[in-house]
């Protein structure tokens, strides 16, 4: 990851989570490898999805991790832009249909 504000990745990091809160730590991994196993959908759509998810939540740390988890089970550069573009029409699709509370709200007399 380019250097940012976040704080880099790095097993020191990684150790002190598991330190504070061990039991919470491994159920948390065990989670993540039966959420990314291959069920009804397959590894690679699952990482597409959580790369989509990634730029939406915007966590830069998600957004590299499940890229290369992604790339990993053999999803193409093509693929993943594909699903950031699918988050993007959903989130601009979020404001656009939240609209309906703007426009409600025109008929209500004025807070002052």
């Amino acid at each position: 990851m380019a250097a940012t504000i976040y704080p880099p990745t790095s097993p020191e990091v990684a150790h002190k989570r598991r330190d504070l809160a061990p039991d919470v730590q491994a159920a948390f991994e065990a989670f993540g490898r039966q959420v990314f196993a291959d069920g009804a959908l397959d590894t690679k759509t699952k990482q597409l999805i959580a790369v989509a998810i990634a730029h939406v939540t915007q966590c830069p740390y998600c957004i590299e991790g499940h890229t290369k988890a992604a790339q990993r089970a053999g999803a193409t550069a093509q693929e993943l832009m594909e699903a950031v573009w699918v988050a993007a029409e959903m989130r601009a699709g979020g404001a656009y249909a939240h609209a309906a509370i703007m426009i409600a709200s025109l008929s209500e007399e004025p807070l002052r």
